[in-house]
């Protein structure tokens, strides 16, 4: 009689551990992620390729849905509000670009279709995911590109102003490419950081491309002078050895000088960019999630860890 229910009880145990263990090994598809960190903006403003001109940090959040379609592959999609900025004072004295006294910020819309290719394999049961799991990515996003420069404490939109007469859109395309590292917290969850850098078809995120204005000084200080648009001239040349007394624009020695007033690079080919490094968590969906992730009330569940 005590071995037949020595047995019994055995086997019950066993069938209990076994379908705890046995849920844990479903394989979803679907997975959907959040994070933040730091955005930091290149271009006329900011050089990364070759002055050491510090950190101008801004910020960013993001939410994404992935899908496993192959053994280490995954397809996203991203949506993300990005800030970002730039201002002469912290940079590189050797980029000669203190003087012009130029800033910007912008406050932009995201969206990106990427592929992520993972060093170890994605499509297994969940219970058997890397507890590190290394990736890259890239892909194709648009973004909105609205910059702003402050005059007379308010922060004005510049591309309908049109600065060095040369429209830009309000859309661009963007290339996100780049890297991270994931760490499985549990079967429905990974923590990741993550570095994506964008490359763009435009010089005009902070609105700034030609290497000085005496190519449209005169369309400038013709809408100053007779008031049609004097905001252009204002936002265009902030050169402190420009500006009168008075603070503005001081045009009998911008005409002297044939508009010859340091604005940027003046290399259109290097077209602006931006990078953004995040931390965030990953939540894999299953039928069971909401019963064994967010509400466990099971003993066995809170004195085990399911790698």
């Amino acid at each position: 009689m005590k071995k037949f229910l020595f047995i019994i009880l055995f086997l019950s145990t066993t069938g209990a551990f076994s379908q705890s263990f046995y849920r844990f090994r479903f394989e979803e598809p679907w997975s959907f992620s959040a994070s933040a960190g730091m955005t930091q903006y290149y271009g006329e403003l900011y050089s990364f390729w070759k002055y050491n001109e510090g950190i101008q940090p801004d910020w960013n959040a993001n939410i994404a849905a992935h899908y496993i379609f192959g053994t280490n592959l995954k397809a996203r999609i991203d949506f993300s509000y990005i800030k970002m900025s730039g201002q002469d004072p912290p940079s590189d004295p050797r980029a000669y670009r203190t003087p012009r006294n130029l800033h910007f910020r912008a406050k932009n819309w995201e969206t990106t279709a990427m592929v992520e290719y993972y060093l170890n394999p994605v499509k297994v049961p969940n219970i058997h995911r890397s507890l590190l799991n290394p990736y890259i990515f890239a892909g194709l996003g648009m973004s909105t590109n609205n910059p702003k420069a402050e005059l007379d404490g308010e922060w004005v939109d510049l591309r309908p102003l049109q600065l060095e007469n040369n429209p830009y859109n309000r859309y661009i395309i963007t290339f996100p490419m780049g890297l991270g590292l994931k760490y499985k917290a549990n079967v429905y969850m990974d923590f990741f950081l993550e570095g994506n850098y964008r490359f763009t078809l435009t010089d005009y995120m902070d609105d700034i491309s030609a290497y000085n204005v005496s190519e449209f000084y005169l369309d400038l200080v013709d809408d100053y002078v007779t008031g049609n648009n004097p905001d252009r001239l204002r936002l265009a040349i902030r050169n402190p050895s420009f500006i009168d007394d008075n603070g503005l624009p001081d045009v009998d020695k911008i005409l002297r000088n044939n508009g010859r007033v340091r604005r940027g690079s003046g290399l259109t080919h290097r077209y602006d960019g931006y990078m953004t490094i995040n931390f965030g968590v990953e939540i894999y969906f299953s039928p069971d999630i909401w019963d064994n992730f967010f509400f466990r009330n099971r003993v066995f569940e809170k004195a085990f860890r399911f790698w």
